[in-house]
């Protein structure tokens, strides 16, 4: 006769937080900040940050979601085991119910606070995030990554519709910005972690497709993440000061990739290249975004 197993303990305030993604959720914050200061026109202090904290609520809702359905295959990845769920520091309903609460919360709030634009925006971005990406997508294609990249670019899109209302061009660039960048920096990632997918069955590019065709795909994407990044200078939608930075950023971006694109051999110590490519792929938004909003200040 079987016996129930006996519940967990009350998670501990930190699980929940490591439920949201807390470093994931700061670019996400920052691009969605940046979008929101770029737009035309100036915000409410206390309504600026209220659509923040929604974009930052709603993106850690939608790492909670993507935990709380993952929690299995975060048991078998090195990266991921020692999550709240996998650890078995939490229930899974627990998850579940906070996940779902701050979702709601989040656009609920930026319904009523902002406007019916980003809140419906914000709620795409979720749902994306968590039916589109996490459970048909990445369990199903190498594409995962592709197409699922949508669910992290709405922030520079909801950021701008919470302070105009609307979208316009420039956030719709800044949004296929992001959406170009994640493959090139996702597939670096991967390709150092592969084993972990592979034995989770989670078909990535260089699981599924090998090494070589994973990096020539991350110097495929660059080509267009490139003129995606540099293009709104010669539209005349920003200034000088985003056109160098953007020029030069995204040209060490290039060489990178390039680097990884081209490279045959792999030395037995580390993949540095991809390491290299990965770690700077996040310093480059930063700085990008950043550029966009000094250039829209100082214009």
């Amino acid at each position: 006769m079987s016996t129930a197993s006996p519940l967990l303990p009350p998670a501990h305030w930190r699980d929940f937080l490591a439920l949201t993604k807390p470093r994931v959720m700061t670019l996400v914050v920052f691009t969605g900040l940046c979008g929101m200061l770029a737009a035309p026109g100036h915000i409410n202090p206390v309504l600026g940050f209220t659509a923040i904290l929604c974009i930052a609520l709603g993106a850690g809702a939608a790492g909670a979601l993507n935990q709380w359905y993952e929690a299995d295959i975060d048991a078998v990845m090195r990266r991921t085991a020692e999550r709240p769920l996998p650890a078995g520091r939490m229930e899974r309903q627990a998850a579940l119910h906070f996940g779902v609460g701050l979702a709601a919360f989040s656009v609920i709030l930026m319904g009523l606070a902002l406007n019916l634009a980003a809140a419906a925006i914000l709620a795409i971005s979720i749902l994306f995030y968590v039916l589109v990406y996490t459970v048909w997508l990445k369990p199903r294609t190498p594409q995962n990554i592709v197409i699922g990249g949508a669910a992290g670019a709405f922030p520079p899109l909801i950021g701008w519709a919470a302070a105009t209302g609307q979208v316009a061009l420039l956030p719709l660039l800044l949004f296929m910005l992001v959406f170009l960048w994640t493959p090139p920096h996702f597939w670096a990632l991967a390709l150092f972690v592969k084993t972990d997918y592979a034995n989770a069955g989670i078909p990535m590019l260089p699981v599924v497709a090998g090494e070589r065709t994973t990096r020539h795909q991350i110097g495929l994407y660059t080509i267009p993440m490139a003129a995606a990044a540099v293009l709104p200078w010669p539209l005349g939608l920003t200034g000088t000061i985003y056109g160098v930075v953007s020029l030069m950023t995204t040209a060490w971006f290039a060489l990178l990739a390039l680097r990884v694109a081209t490279r045959t051999s792999q030395p037995d110590d580390a993949m540095k290249p991809e390491k290299a490519l990965f770690k700077y792929s996040i310093l480059y938004l930063f700085v990008v975004f950043g550029a966009l909003v000094i250039d829209r200040w100082v214009a």
